[in-house]
């Protein structure tokens, strides 16, 4: 019995200590490798952007190990591989939509004058919507990106359809009285078929790119570049001084082209969505303050008013660009490894800088910098003390 005894405090004594020497031996790969495996939990969930958000944080922290390169390749891969639930859910809420909309529009195209088609259509048109798009999702696991490629598609063609059917003068009429001609403007119903097949010519273009994968960082580009492009449109327009269908026109063709221009080049740009959204986002602030700037001066030339936000936008989306340049896969985020970090630098603010100006890699960057925490001292009643402030470092270099 003694014995037993004595082994039993020999093993018991052994597992105590094991916890703390396992612990000694963990490993900045191993580290990774925990933080690795939730983020693909999180992933085989569903909850991409949490899963996003690790991937990130190994791929910066821990780029060095085994896990960093499969962070790394997790977040260049096609979101066919990310899981499609949230894109699931995104896909049945539009086709419901668009179904509503359609049980709506259709009578009204067919030129319905009573209240009954309208009611079976919204009796119909909903629910049915709801059905193909779930028998959609359930059929293929479509990405966000091609999702996007669908529910843009439909918005952008109804768009063209009404625009195209307004330059061609589709539904008017001339009607002449006692030789007095007046063109009348289209009824409401041509207007409703215009956008009708504009928007299911839409939908079947996005389906046909849908057919491949789309990144979701590419479909948000292209989303943007139609958007910008009929801004420069509007505003290329009022200083060409067009007029009338030739402004319209104009417009049109400029979305087009800037919808076309981006779809061709996004792929090779492989941005990100939150860097698309970021440098979409400092266009917006660019053209707002030149819109700013008009309210203040008010330029007696409609040109030049017209001009002002115009170059306020591309400044911003140029300065976008830059800012958002460490946002560009493959590329290390200048916000710091976490070894040695600097003030401001490794503060869990994605795409910051560790000041306005900093020297690293032999490269000067200028961009947003991270504030951190830090200790300010100041004369108080009762003598010297310290307060808790946020600071902002203007330059950092590291050789």
């Amino acid at each position: 019995m003694p014995r037993f005894l004595f082994t039993l405090l020999v093993l018991a004594t052994l597992l105590l200590a094991l916890p703390r020497s396992a612990r000694a031996q963990v490993t900045r790969a191993d580290t990774a490798a925990v933080l690795l495996s939730t983020a693909r939990d999180f992933q085989a969930e569903g909850r991409w952007e949490v899963a996003e958000a690790l991937f990130q944080l190994i791929s910066e922290r821990y780029g060095d190990t085994p896990a960093g390169a499969r962070a790394m390749a997790a977040l260049r891969a096609p979101d066919r591989t990310r899981g499609a639930p949230g894109s699931q859910v995104e896909l049945q809420v539009w086709s419901t939509l668009y179904g509503a909309w359609l049980g709506i529009a259709i009578p009204g195209a067919l030129g319905a004058d009573n209240p009954a088609p309208y009611g079976v259509g919204l009796l119909l048109g909903g629910p049915a919507g709801f059905l193909g798009g779930r028998r959609l999702a359930g059929s293929r696991a479509l990405s966000e990106g091609q999702v996007r490629a669908l529910t843009f598609g439909s918005l952008w063609g109804s768009w063209q359809g009404l625009g195209w059917a307004e330059v061609a003068d589709w539904g008017e009429k001339t009607v002449c009285d006692n030789d007095v001609c007046q063109v009348e403007d289209p009824n409401g119903e041509h207007i409703l078929r215009a956008m009708v097949l504009g928007g299911l010519g839409g939908v079947g273009m996005g389906a046909l790119l849908a057919r491949r994968p789309i990144p979701s960082g590419v479909a948000t580009t292209v989303n943007f570049g139609a958007l910008w492009g009929t801004w420069f449109g509007v505003a290329g327009g009022v200083l060409a001084n067009l007029e009338g269908d030739d402004y319209l026109a104009a417009t049109l063709l400029a979305g087009n082209a800037g919808l076309v221009a981006t779809a061709l080049l996004a792929p090779g740009w492989n941005p990100t969505r939150e860097r698309a959204r970021l440098i979409s986002l400092a266009g917006v602030i660019g053209g707002l303050g030149g819109a700013g700037l008009d309210l203040i001066f008010q330029p007696d030339n409609g040109k030049v008013a017209m001009a002002i936000p115009l170059v306020g936008s591309l400044a911003g989306l140029g300065l976008g660009a830059v800012w958002t340049a460490d946002r560009a896969p493959g590329r290390p985020s200048t916000g710091g490894t976490g070894d040695g970090a600097g003030p401001g630098e490794d503060r869990g603010l994605p795409g910051a800088t560790p000041a306005v100006a900093s020297f690293r890699d032999g490269r000067l960057r200028i961009g947003l910098p991270a504030p951190f925490p830090t200790l300010l001292p100041v004369d108080g009643p009762r003598g010297p003390a310290t307060r808790t402030a946020l600071g902002v470092s203007l330059f950092h270099a590291r050789f």
